[in-house]
């Protein structure tokens, strides 16, 4: 889930009325971030929490109703733990081949992928990372902003799957996903998006400043205004923290940015859940909520695509109460070598629509992997 989420989440839920998977239309044809202001974060901040930290449910057994692919088992304690910088990391790591990695979005882990590791593991090595913060990987409290979770998603490249890999990404993954590939190219041979972060720059708006020094401002505002704002928004968001780990809530939430509500289960809900148990979990919330979002604006997708160096795909729900197709219209426009898959889904395709999706992106893995494999010689040429 993305911190973009928050702007258009209601308390209305979704219907649980499944439609199936002849439902979804795949085409192969190849918003914004919502930045908010520091005052939307106060008012707007808790119902994202409600899809980053919420439901005190536990998770199902490994049976999904996803038409009976094979799910992902949930495991409490994780699965494997990488050290980055000091810090635990949680990763799953199955199959073997060339390797894909899949990062999660605002608030989720890597158990937000269960339906689509063990089918895409059946021919390629895959990973899944909880990027820091979220899901089982520390809670650390450190400053969040654009370039933490790149440096994360870098290293591992390194450190764990050593070799170039395609990494796919859900909305704030996405995001971090594209961020990565524009940093270490060498690293990276395909960038797939779902529903991604990012917004393209404001060509009316100058561009954002560097972040303020700790001691810059007049003296008032360091010693009076600064402490002042930041007490209540720790009154405030402490407040919304609670209240969006409360059940009904978060369940609305979740089924408005799911279309089809019927895998807004406890697996999904439990998974979710779990990591706020975390003693640091709401500092880090608060961490998020008022600061990384603020700076997010000098890292646009217009920049970012104009350094990308690889074929991208783009695996769109076009029924995403908050990222329409529009934006991956503009992202194509903008970025030549770009496929565009369109699935009659919400926010979060690969979890609502799976079996569309993993069909989706195994076809352009394997249109990847032909491309990259240089042609055998014709008896002409020999």
């Amino acid at each position: 889930m993305s911190v973009a989420s928050v702007a258009a989440l209601r308390t209305a839920g979704g219907s649980g009325h499944r439609r199936g998977a002849g439902s979804a239309h795949v085409g192969l044809n190849g918003g914004r971030f919502l930045m908010m202001q520091r005052r939307e974060l106060v008012t707007k901040a808790g119902i994202a929490l409600a899809v980053s930290c919420s439901m005190a449910t536990s998770p199902a057994a490994a049976t999904g109703s996803a038409q009976g692919l094979e799910i992902l088992p949930f495991k409490p304690d994780g699965y494997n733990f990488w050290t980055w910088r000091g810090r635990r990391i949680h990763y799953v790591e199955q199959g073997a081949g060339q390797p894909v990695v899949l990062i999660h979005g605002f608030g989720a882990s890597a158990f937000h992928w269960r339906y689509n590791i063990p089918e895409l593991a059946k021919k390629y090595k895959v990973y899944a990372i909880d990027l820091l913060g979220f899901g089982w990987s520390e809670k650390a409290l450190v400053d969040y902003e654009a370039t933490i979770w790149m440096e994360q998603v870098s290293d591992f490249l390194r450190e764990i799957v050593k070799e170039p890999a395609v990494l796919v990404g859900n909305s704030l993954g996405g995001f971090t996903t594209l961020f990565t590939a524009t940093e270490v190219p060498e690293l990276v041979r395909g960038v797939v998006l779902l529903n991604s972060a990012g917004q393209f720059a404001d060509p009316d708006k100058p561009a954002a400043p560097p972040a303020e020094e700790e001691g810059e401002g007049s003296p008032l505002s360091r010693f009076v205004v600064k402490p002042l704002k930041e007490a209540f928004q720790r009154v405030v968001l402490g407040f919304l923290f609670w209240q969006s780990k409360q059940p009904g809530r978060v369940e609305k939430v979740l089924k408005s940015v799911y279309i089809d509500s019927s895998n807004v289960d406890e697996y999904l809900v439990g998974s979710i859940t779990a990591p706020t148990a975390d003693p640091n979990a709401g500092e880090v919330y608060y961490r998020l909520m008022s600061r990384f979002t603020s700076n997010q604006s000098r890292y646009t997708l217009d920049r970012l695509l104009g350094k990308l160096a690889c074929p991208l795909l783009l695996l769109w729900g076009d029924l995403d109460p908050w990222v329409g197709p529009a934006k991956a219209a503009r992202i194509q426009e903008f970025y030549a070598d770009t496929v565009v898959v369109h699935l009659q889904a919400g926010h979060c395709p690969h979890d609502e629509a799976p079996e569309q999706a993993n069909r989706a992106l195994l076809e352009w893995l394997a249109a990847l992997d032909a491309r990259a494999t240089p042609a055998e010689p014709s008896l002409q040429t020999v």
